[in-house]
């Protein structure tokens, strides 16, 4: 019987496909408008599919027994997920609107987690590589320095990123918890990119972060990355499949967010 894989292995093959995937869609940039699929506010792209197979198989090289949960359906279904020690949860391109847009915010996920604890992760950047990195038992890095969540003490001095809440199947009014946002704290942001988004909770350049409706393989790395920043990061419950409701912070601020996107209070 092989050993399990350390953290730090597993590390190290999660920042291999990130960026492996991530550079195959950067690199096919010319083909970003070789859509597959469109879906209100949503689109799938040609590369998604691929950026995905290409680290299925990656991981699969490395570690066959693992199994994967990803965005994109790649053919592997017979894998079962929840019969697996180990499992692989990528995003090839978070933010693929922007993406398909030729904006630059978007990023390669790559999660790792074994009896619904994430060990490692990776969030890649290539546009502006930008690596953010972490293991449960090591804290989180920027193209390997270390990271630290910011000390903003109140909502009122804070920066927020998130989505804009169209009231599709949510359960709230449209744009109902955006208005509660702005109306609290300094700044709201929507960038675009989950990932990208709670790395840059991670490091300091936004104080926290919430979305009413994400899905697991946009935050399973860059949740961890988070709290091994020093900040909190957590699921306020789950919705339908793997999409959920995820609220993140330096910590300092969570309990105060938190009151304000709680959509118990739109009933």
């Amino acid at each position: 019987m092989s050993r399990d894989p350390s953290n730090s292995e597993l590390l190290d093959c999660a920042m291999a496909v990130a960026r492996a995937a991530g550079f195959h869609a950067f690199t096919n940039w010319s083909r970003r408008k070789e859509v597959l699929k469109v879906s209100p506010h949503d689109l799938k792209l040609k590369l998604d599919v691929e950026s995905q197979q290409r680290a299925e198989q990656m991981v699969r090289n490395r570690f066959p027994d693992h199994a994967f949960l990803g965005e994109e359906e790649t053919g592997h279904a017979d894998r079962n997920p929840s019969k697996a020690d180990y499992l692989w949860i990528i995003d090839p391109i978070d933010g693929t609107v922007n993406f398909s847009h030729g904006i630059p915010f978007w990023c390669t996920s790559v999660a790792v987690e074994r009896e619904g604890k994430t060990l490692a992760g990776a969030v890649f950047s290539p546009a502006q590589d930008h690596l953010f990195t972490a293991t449960c038992d090591q804290p989180a890095l920027f193209n390997g320095r270390p990271i630290k969540v910011s000390d903003t003490a109140t909502l009122a001095d804070a920066m927020i990123a998130t989505g804009i809440d169209r009231g599709d199947d949510l359960g709230i009014p449209p744009m109902a918890i955006f208005n509660r946002i702005t109306a609290t704290i300094q700044k709201a942001r929507v960038l675009g990119s989950a990932a990208l988004d709670l790395c840059r909770v991670a490091s300091g350049h936004i104080d926290g972060y919430f979305e009413a409706g994400i899905y697991v393989w946009d935050v399973a790395a860059a949740g961890l990355i988070v709290r091994q920043a020093g900040g909190k990061a957590e699921e306020l419950g789950a919705r339908r499949g793997h999409c959920l409701r995820f609220v993140a912070s330096n910590g300092i601020i969570h309990e105060d967010l938190k009151k304000v996107v709680d959509v118990t209070k739109f009933k």
